[in-house]
């Protein structure tokens, strides 16, 4: 299985002082920074764009960020996210029709993909030839572009079905994922964990991000047995 990766969700942050945020949990240990990209029509709310991203990437040159592409046309902003600095961009399989060739415009950009499903779609959506043409794959634990919701134990066993089909793929995990839930995640095969409030909220971030690691770690190492 790949190394555990933890990318705190700047949702969750104080949006006035974005890049003094993202430096904060880059110093705590978090190797990604989860952008999350809402365009009002495939999710009902409006986050950042391009512009903003921009702006982060100025202030913070080595930042990764992991762009969760919430949108309803997810190729018509490849080249705005890659001009931006973004270093994955992850569209929903469910807003198009040619996840492959999409993958292909990403990686045309010099960018990893990523390939995500939301609660209700099954993990099958995702097929033998486009998980193998992703980096990344992401399972929504909550429903994309609502806030405070409870994470969705029922999704998890997507995680442990794509775990068994792509063993060297990174897996992520999105929504309501903190202490209280990463063991679940962990132990299906997730290695990329998305954490919002848990982390930014913490008195200290980083024991956060090193405790969540070290879930992901013990798993992987049964794992690898």
């Amino acid at each position: 299985m790949p190394r555990a990766i933890i990318s705190p969700s700047v949702l969750a942050s104080d949006f006035g002082q974005l890049s003094a945020e993202c430096k904060r949990m880059m110093k705590g240990g978090a190797e990604w920074l989860h952008m999350d990209v809402m365009d009002g029509h495939f999710v009902p709310n409006i986050t950042m764009g391009a512009p903003v991203l921009s702006c982060v990437y100025k202030g913070v040159p080595d930042i990764f960020m992991d762009c969760h592409m919430m949108v309803a046309q997810p190729e018509k902003w490849v080249n705005d996210i890659a001009d931006a600095g973004g270093s994955l961009y992850c569209f929903h399989i469910e807003a198009t029709s040619d996840a492959v060739s999409l993958i292909n415009a990403i990686h045309a950009r010099n960018m990893k993909a990523g390939v995500a499903i939301s609660p209700d779609t099954l993990s099958t959506a995702i097929t033998d030839e486009i998980g193998a043409a992703a980096d990344m794959l992401l399972v929504m634990t909550v429903y994309p572009g609502r806030g405070g919701q409870k994470f969705l134990e029922r999704c998890v066993p997507k995680v442990a079905e794509l775990r068994a089909r792509f063993p060297e793929k990174d897996i992520e995990v999105d929504g309501g994922v903190g202490p209280k839930t990463i063991d679940v995640c962990a132990d299906a095969g997730s290695n990329v964990i998305v954490a919002g409030t848990a982390i930014f909220n913490a008195a200290k971030p980083e024991d956060v991000i090193a405790s969540l690691k070290a879930t992901v770690n013990t798993a992987q190492a049964r794992f690898s047995k």
